[in-house]
């Protein structure tokens, strides 16, 4: 499973400024970029619904030319979720009062469907009178049209391309327009794999648009071919990497249960996260188990390695 607030957190902390750039730039003006501070999660009960929730991102910085500080509340939603808004809110209210501080509400909706257009306001209402409005900034990929940033020398626009409106028959363009978007911005090492890592998370081609990927690369000016070319290469060594884990993970959890009887749920969540060597490991030395104890003195001994 995709770990979707991994993957948008990563992102955006990463390349925050750019974030502001692309999609608030009356934001921009007056933030100064410089005084960015990521605080710790604030995590908040819901004691009626019985809910635990973690704000993704929350950002302080300070206004430009002031000496005074606001902060940013940035919430990536993957999953549709009616009344939304009203979490928003509580969110708003909760940090306000926590930090003492102006609050700028954003949420980020990055699911695929449904596509109808989110609220950006929340309102509590009586027949003779409104009561509340709030208002937060809705940034929703699925409304987004990516032909709208290819030509944005931005890293956000490079990664976001790849969850906006694409119509099936349009994923290999937009996956290619990703990449040369990406070749030009001269990032290093490290964010350029953050980046093409996001994009080919979630624009998977089949066999065929991934051959007719490579033969829309080979006809780039060779300078932006060489760097994507590299990209691409690593997306297929590390598929074989994950391959090659994959089936040792199986093998483990095949021979497992006929050498010990049935594994426990936590210890195969343990299993689950050991690398391909480790597995190789076990897949070895469980030819010796006799119960369930020796396979938790196996992982207890590898934790404390």
């Amino acid at each position: 499973m995709i770990d979707h607030d991994r993957l948008f957190k990563e992102l955006l902390t990463t390349f925050f400024g750019e974030f502001i750039e692309l999609f608030l730039p009356e934001v921009a003006t007056y933030l100064e970029r410089d005084s960015i501070e990521f605080l710790d999660k604030e995590v908040f009960t819901d004691v009626t619904a019985g809910e635990r929730y973690e704000a993704d991102l929350i950002v302080k910085a300070e206004f430009r030319a002031q000496e005074s500080f606001f902060l940013i509340h940035v919430e990536n939603q993957a999953q549709h979720q009616t009344d939304f808004g009203r979490r928003m809110f509580r969110y708003f209210s909760r940090l306000s009062e926590k930090f003492d501080l102006p609050v700028y509400p954003v949420v980020v909706f990055s699911y695929n469907s449904p596509k109808t257009p989110e609220p950006n306001v929340y309102q509590v209402a009586f027949p003779n009178k409104v009561v509340l409005q709030f208002n937060y900034d809705v940034i929703q990929l699925n409304q987004l049209n990516w032909r709208d940033f290819v030509q944005q020398p931005n890293p956000v626009a490079s990664a976001l391309m790849a969850k906006m409106n694409i119509e099936p028959s349009d994923r290999r363009r937009v996956k290619f327009e990703c990449l040369r978007l990406l070749a030009t911005l001269r990032l290093d090492p490290a964010k350029m794999q953050l980046i093409s890592g996001f994009i080919d998370t979630y624009l998977r081609l089949s066999t065929e648009q991934e051959r007719l990927l490579r033969a829309d690369i080979a006809r780039m000016e060779p300078t932006e071919q060489e760097v994507i070319m590299r990209i691409v290469t690593s997306w297929m060594e590390e598929g074989i990497e994950q391959g090659k884990q994959q089936e040792a993970l199986s093998l483990v959890m095949r021979l497992l249960p006929r050498r010990i009887g049935a594994v426990a749920p936590e210890l195969q969540q343990r299993i689950q996260q050991l690398s391909q060597t480790q597995l190789e490991d076990l897949a070895e030395a469980l030819l010796d188990f006799s119960s369930a104890a020796d396979l938790e003195d196996w992982l207890h001994q590898f934790a404390t390695e």
